[in-house]
C-alpha cells in the first residue's frame, strides 16, 4: 500500500467532495437540521427527516472543528443541527423520534434507543467545541436514556433474543463521550460492553461473532439465532481494537483481530468482491431478499477495520484486504460526478438506487470512514 497517496486520496475526498456535497444540498435553513432524503444529484426527494442523521451530522462536523480545523462554519452548521435535536426531537418522555417532519413534528419512534446514541456524541463534541454546559449536560442525559433504555422485545417470549447493536454502540458512544466531555463512566461501561460481547456474541469453535443470541449467549437454531452480519461485527471490531489501542489492552486487541478474522472470512464476497449483507451460521439460506447486496456502510466499516489491524499488527494480510476493498468500493461506489457514494448495489455491483440520503444513509458512515483512515495512513509514517 502507498499510504501518503492513501492518505491524500481519503482527505481530498472528504473535504472536497463528501462535505461539500451534504453542505451544499442538505442543510435546511428555513427549520434547521439536515434534509436526509435526496437523489443522486443532491436534490431533495422527501422533506421528512430522520433523527438518527440529524446526531450524526452534527457529531461529524463539530469533531471535525475539534480535532481537524476550528472552522466556523463547521461548528454553526453543528449548532443549527443541535438545537433542532434539541428543540424538536424529544417526545415528552424524553425518548427520542426516529423519523419527523420538516418541522419536527413526530412521525415515528423506534422500540430502539439509537436516536440517543448519535444525539448524545453531537452534544459531546458540541460542549468541547463551545465549554457550555448545556450541551455537556444534554449529552450526559441523553446518553443515559439511551444506556437504560430497555427496548421492547422484538421476538416473543417464547424465543427470547438480544441483539450485539446495544453492547457494541455503547463503547463507541462511551469513546466518543470520554473525549468530548471526560465522561467519567467510560471505561467501566466500555469494559462490560466488550466483556459481553466475547462471552456472548462470540463463538470461537465456530469462528463467527452472532448477531443475536439467547439471553444467556446461547445460540438458537432459527432463522434470527443463526444470522451473521459481517459488516456490523466488523465494525465492533474496530471499536474494540481502537480501546485495545489505546489502552494498552493486549486481550482487547486479540478479540478484535478475532472478529475481524472470522467475519472477513464470512463475509468477503470472492466471486464479486465486497461485504455481504446477511450470512448464516452454517451455511444455510438467509430470508432477507437483500442478503447478497453490497451496502455502503459495511465496506466502509471493514476499510478502517483493516486499516487499523494494518496499523496494529504490520501484517501484510490486512494491507491487502484494505487495498482490493478500497479499489472495489472507488470502482462501484463512488460517484465522480456528483459526490459522495451511492448506498445501495446488487450483489455483482450494480447501483440498485442512486440515492444518495434516506432516513439510515446520509453523512456519517463514509466521511467518518474518510477521516479515520487519513488518520491512520498518516500515522503510519508518522517520524
Amino acid at each position: 500500500m502507498n499510504l501518503p497517496s492513501l492518505a491524500t486520496t481519503y482527505r481530498d475526498t472528504l473535504f472536497n467532495d463528501v462535505l461539500p456535497f451534504w453542505l451544499n444540498h442538505a442543510v435546511d435553513p428555513q427549520f434547521g437540521g439536515l434534509m436526509t432524503c435526496l437523489d443522486r444529484e443532491g436534490r431533495v426527494i422527501d422533506t421528512d427527516k430522520g433523527v438518527w442523521q440529524q446526531g450524526r451530522f452534527a457529531w461529524l462536523l463539530a469533531h471535525l472543528y475539534n480535532t481537524v480545523e476550528p472552522r466556523p462554519e463547521w461548528l454553526a452548521h453543528a449548532e443549527h443541527t443541535a438545537r433542532f435535536l434539541r428543540d424538536r426531537c424529544f417526545d415528552t418522555d424524553g425518548r427520542m423520534f426516529f423519523h419527523v417532519t420538516r418541522e419536527g413534528a413526530p412521525i415515528r419512534k423506534r422500540r430502539y434507543a439509537f436516536s440517543e446514541s448519535f444525539a448524545a456524541i453531537a452534544f459531546g463534541e458540541l460542549a468541547r467545541a463551545t465549554g457550555k454546559a448545556e450541551y455537556a449536560d444534554l449529552a450526559l442525559r441523553t446518553y443515559r436514556t439511551f444506556a437504560n433504555h430497555v427496548p421492547e422485545p422484538k421476538f416473543a417470549a417464547t424465543r427470547p433474543l438480544k441483539a450485539m447493536g446495544k453492547p457494541m454502540i455503547d463503547i463507541v458512544t462511551c469513546q466518543s463521550l470520554r473525549e468530548s466531555i471526560a465522561f467519567e463512566q467510560a471505561d467501566a461501561r466500555i469494559d462490560a460492553a466488550i466483556g459481553e460481547i466475547r462471552q456472548d456474541f462470540m463463538k470461537p469453535d465456530l469462528r463467527c461473532c452472532l448477531e443475536n443470541v439467547g439471553p444467556g449467549g446461547e445460540i438458537v437454531d432459527h432463522l434470527d439465532g443463526r444470522l451473521l452480519n459481517p459488516g456490523h461485527a466488523i465494525e465492533g471490531a474496530w471499536f474494540i481494537l481502537y480501546e485495545g489501542r489505546l489502552r494498552g489492552i493486549d486481550a482487547y486487541l486479540r478479540q478484535g483481530l478475532d472478529i475481524l478474522d472470522w467475519m472477513w472470512e464470512r463475509g468477503w464476497d470472492e466471486e464479486y468482491g465486497g461485504i455481504l449483507y446477511y450470512r448464516d451460521l452454517y451455511g444455510h439460506p438467509v430470508s432477507e431478499y437483500w442478503q447478497d447486496m453490497k451496502f455502503w456502510w459495511p465496506q466502509n466499516e471493514a476499510l478502517i477495520a483493516t486499516l487499523l489491524a494494518y496499523r496494529l499488527t504490520g501484517d501484510a494480510k490486512y494491507a491487502a484486504w484494505h487495498r482490493k476493498l478500497h479499489d472495489w468500493y472507488a470502482r462501484h461506489f463512488v460517484d465522480a460526478e456528483f459526490g459522495d457514494c451511492y448506498g445501495y448495489l446488487s450483489r455483482d455491483g450494480r447501483v440498485t438506487s442512486p440515492v444518495k440520503g434516506n432516513l439510515f444513509k446520509g453523512c456519517f458512515h463514509y466521511p467518518r470512514q474518510l477521516l479515520t483512515c487519513w488518520r491512520l495512513c498518516e500515522e503510519e509514517h508518522r517520524p
